[in-house]
């Protein structure tokens, strides 16, 4: 009976936490959207990182870990998921309305499910392969309902889904031995140092245009505006981490992944204030087969 009420409340906590960090995510994108207008991609992933890991750090300090580790390179393989998916997930932001980039994000239980097919041997029962189906076909509403294209956003989109994916599967291993906000530096340390690397390389590589996004010249923000928005995307983020990895530490991994998708209807709402067209009928549908496909895959 007691074991069955901490497994209630654990839900419970799951739940609140996943809200909070949906409601903060949406915001957290709708601020990346305004600072795209003033920087690349990759210099808000850089600043917003750089700061993300000094607050890390500075708690770590305060109250270390206690938690033993011990499995570095799957901590450093989060790392570098989370990173892939943020600059992917960032670059759509600004180029896509903020409510399409997030959907498209969130296809990462679609992509989670088809790993587990092919590198763990698990099988896809027919409410998995129902929910593919579904959440694919929301792809195609989303992205071009009445042509066979997809267009290039909207791909990396997808692949920044996949990476999102790879980067949970990689949370739900190593979230007994490592401190919540251990699996968060790993995150944020990798998106400052990789961003560095490649812009200490733009001026000595050409990169063809689909790519030129991953190499830009590097422009430090001397704006009061542009640095508060940087600040606080970057104390927001770093909260939405903690929070959504609180989230599926305590948690029921299906119900805390459907809430999940509470930031689209948020996303929604702050893109539509930042003069994102409100979705059409097309976007809505695929926003829908979404989410219920990533309910369906939560029964499978």
């Amino acid at each position: 009976m007691r074991e069955t009420i901490r497994s209630i409340h654990a839900i419970d906590a799951g739940i609140l936490f996943m809200l909070a960090s949906a409601l903060i995510s949406a915001m957290n994108g709708a601020v990346a959207k305004m600072l795209g207008d003033e920087m690349s991609a990759m210099e808000i992933v850089f600043f917003r990182n750089l700061i993300g890991m000094f607050i890390i750090l500075a708690t770590l300090r305060h109250t270390p870990a206690t938690l033993p580790g011990g499995k570095l390179l799957l901590l450093l393989l989060r790392g570098f998921f989370g990173f892939a998916a943020m600059i992917l997930f960032f670059y759509t932001i600004t180029t896509i309305p903020l409510a399409e980039a997030i959907t498209l994000n969130k296809t990462s239980p679609l992509f989670v499910a088809i790993l587990a097919f092919f590198l763990m041997g698990e099988r896809l029962n027919r409410y998995a392969l129902l929910a593919l189906f579904i959440g694919f076909l929301g792809v195609a509403f989303i992205t071009k309902p009445l042509g066979l294209a997809i267009g290039y956003e909207h791909f990396l989109g997808l692949l920044g889904g996949f990476f999102a994916a790879c980067a949970y599967a990689t949370i739900k291993t190593i979230r007994r031995i490592y401190d919540a906000r251990v699996i968060v530096l790993s995150f944020v340390g990798m998106g400052t140092f990789v961003p560095l690397l490649l812009f200490l390389l733009a001026p000595h590589v050409e990169v063809p245009d689909p790519l030129a996004f991953l190499f830009p010249h590097f422009s430090f923000p001397v704006s009061l505006h542009t640095w508060t928005l940087i600040a606080f995307m970057a104390l927001v983020s770093t909260l939405s981490q903690w929070l959504l990895t609180k989230a599926y530490s305590l948690g029921r991994a299906g119900i805390v992944g459907v809430v999940s998708y509470t930031n689209i209807p948020f996303a929604v709402g702050f893109g539509w204030m930042l003069g994102d067209p409100f979705p059409d009928i097309w976007v809505w549908t695929g926003i829908g087969l979404i989410i219920l496909a990533g309910t369906l895959l939560k029964k499978s």
